[in-house]
């Protein structure tokens, strides 16, 4: 039991005073002469401790109406924590995240969250929301009722530590109030779980929402299997969290147009419908299935647009016709000239500069080079067997690239760094037996700042780059080296064009860095946006001779197939998708965290908040107390004999 004002108990004291009164009454008595002295004597005695019997239990019932007077005055009440005269601070956290879509007994467990939020607040009663993508700091349900029913799942979900950080944030300096952290999410099992250690400057409630079907299948990615000029063999994979076996219908549109429909039969949770497609080009793209779990993850979208050709310059002095197998008609725009007819004014155009075993690199040529590297153009340097040192020094030193004289030893290359750009997806496995190319002689090229994607045994460079300018450590030519004759000279060459101009690729994952590239020019201040449906986005953007090189991260959030705008002209079309990461419905065990209030339902946490606040006050007891006890004591004198 608590009061409100203690100070008043001190009052209690004056119980001493009635207690004085009946033990030291003043009162004399008189005498009374009788003729049966026996008789008085029996009949003082009786009198005499009916007297005492009487004055005990008034003196009694006096002080224990007192006692309820005082108490009853210091306003007593029962708490379970100690929250008088301090307001309460509530901080809800919602995962509004897309496994929130599961169903529970009562519907998406968003939207049942949702629901006894709104039951178990009072309209006017402050409290601050936070959910994955949005705050609303110090607010009312009144204020946020439309909003909160109008709630839409988040493709990026707060990590549960940095939600904890976020709160405590927004929770007040005042150490005199109740703090409550209300956390209310499915507690999906993530890469780091739900932190041990919280901060006990207030009290963590979760709300632990389970599904009741935890099955769910989903699409997880989808590729280019076989391309032709005739036919395109489309695949996509498809998952699910179960090993149960079960047939799943499987769609492919363009637009709304269905172009084909299968099924697949899932084994051990995968499995991979194939479709094939006369058209080349699909700017539309969507495969779905019919699946009754998580809905966010039964479509994807992709687009298969017009390549635009890469345009590739090759400066030489020996024989390039290797580089014009490699970069072919199909793909490139490839041209080859000798430096002494070389036409300056084509190399803005270019996408791709390789100069090819020049003698040397004339300053003219070096500070073209260095203009066009800084627009975003690629350079490859393959140096010649009697390079002049100097010259490609003094252009190399630019990058932070020391080029040394040529040394005549035989050296194998042995090493491939395999994360590399370049090597991107082109080996299955990390081999290491294959044939390894070698070179009679090279130069020692070395930078602190390097990217090495070649190696020799001995860890020198084969061949680095240092920003947008790769260059090899020798000759390519058969008198030097066999690297032409290697398996690893047409990936090589050809994802490193394949960086000078970034196509956008068949998708991408919202909430990932991308980047890709636009073949087209743009007059003076105008700039390409995304658009979808009403939807119209500027990404940002960079804007070179012949590409514009478009960055998107934290835009678009909503997956679909968006249209690459310059003014009302379409260019093309890149298609984003959702993260596959929380189709995965298993979740974390928190029964046994100790240092927060766990319940199954968001309605028994603000049951739990309203009775740790709730104040029972008890004065109109005592005071029910001192009346009953006043009209004991006057029973007692009327009536007791």
């Amino acid at each position: 039991m608590q009061f409100k004002h203690p100070e008043i108990l001190y009052a209690i004291f004056i119980l001493v005073i009635p207690i004085i009164i009946h033990l030291f009454q003043l009162r004399r008595f008189r005498k009374q002469a009788f003729t049966n002295v026996a008789f008085l004597k029996k009949v003082t005695l009786q009198t005499r401790k009916s007297s005492q019997i009487k004055k005990w239990l008034t003196l009694l019932t006096r002080l224990l109406l007192l006692a309820c007077i005082v108490i009853a005055f210091a306003q007593p009440y029962f708490s379970q924590k100690n929250v008088q005269n301090t307001k309460p601070e509530n901080i809800i956290y919602l995962d509004n995240s897309f496994s929130m879509q599961a169903k529970g007994e009562k519907g998406t467990l968003l939207n049942r969250a949702i629901q006894e939020i709104i039951e178990n607040l009072d309209e006017t009663e402050e409290f601050t929301l936070i959910t994955n993508d949005k705050t609303f700091k110090n607010t009312n349900l009144k204020a946020i009722q439309n909003e909160l029913l109008q709630l839409s799942y988040s493709s990026n979900q707060l990590p549960y530590e940095a939600a904890l950080l976020k709160g405590n944030k927004l929770f007040s300096k005042d150490g005199s109030r109740l703090k409550n952290f209300v956390f209310i999410s499915d507690f999906q099992l993530k890469d780091n779980d739900f932190p041990i250690n919280v901060d006990s400057l207030f009290n963590i409630k979760l709300a632990h929402l389970k599904p009741v079907n935890s099955s769910n299948a989903s699409i997880d990615s989808v590729f280019i299997a076989n391309y032709t000029n005739n036919n395109t063999v489309l695949k996509a994979v498809i998952n699910s969290n179960t090993p149960n076996s079960n047939t799943l219908p499987v769609s492919l549109y363009d637009g709304e147009n269905l172009l084909a429909k299968t099924a697949v039969e899932l084994v051990d949770g995968a499995a991979t419908a194939e479709f094939t497609i006369t058209n080349p080009l699909l700017s539309n793209g969507l495969i779905s299935i019919d699946d009754n779990g998580l809905q966010f993850d039964n479509t994807f979208y992709f687009n298969i647009n017009k390549p635009s050709k890469i345009n590739t310059l090759v400066i030489s002095q020996e024989d390039a016709s290797f580089l014009s197998k490699i970069y072919n008609d199909n793909e490139f725009e490839h041209t080859e000239t000798t430096l002494a007819q070389l036409n300056y004014s084509d190399i803005d155009k270019q996408n791709l500069i390789v100069l090819n075993e020049l003698s040397n690199i004339p300053n003219s040529l070096s500070n073209s080079l260095k203009v066009f590297e800084e627009k975003g153009g690629l350079v490859i340097v393959i140096p010649s067997l009697d390079a002049e040192v100097e010259s490609y020094a003094s252009f190399l030193n630019h990058y932070g690239i020391n080029f040394m004289p040529l040394l005549n030893s035989e050296k194998h290359v042995t090493k491939i760094n395999f994360s590399h750009p370049i090597f991107d997806n082109v080996f299955d496995k990390q081999v290491s037996n294959f044939q390894y190319p070698k070179v009679n002689s090279y130069h020692i090229v070395n930078t602190n700042t390097s990217n090495q994607a070649l190696s020799f045994e001995d860890n020198r460079a084969f061949l680095l780059q240092a920003q947008r300018v790769f260059v090899f450590s020798a000759a390519l030519n058969s008198e030097n080296s066999n690297f032409k004759q290697s398996p690893l000279i047409v990936p090589t060459f050809y994802n490193i064009a394949q960086q000078s101009l970034q196509m956008p690729k068949l998708y991408y994952t919202i909430g990932n860095p991308n980047s890709f590239d636009i073949a087209t020019t743009l007059q003076q201040d105008a700039v390409l946006s995304l658009k979808k449906g009403d939807l119209n986005l500027i990404p940002q953007q960079q804007y070179f001779n012949n590409k514009v090189s478009v960055f998107t991260h934290e835009v678009p959030d909503e997956a679909g197939v968006y249209s690459v705008i310059d003014k009302d002209t379409v260019i093309e079309n890149v298609s984003y998708n959702y993260n596959r990461e929380e189709s995965n419905l298993t979740y974390q065990d928190i029964s046994n965290f100790n240092q927060a209030s766990i319940s199954n339902s968001v309605a028994k946490v603000f049951t739990t908040i309203k009775s740790e606040s709730k104040i029972n006050e008890l004065w109109k007891w005592f005071i029910i107390f001192a009346l009953a006890f006043l009209i004991i004591e006057m029973l007692i004198l009327k009536y007791f004999k």
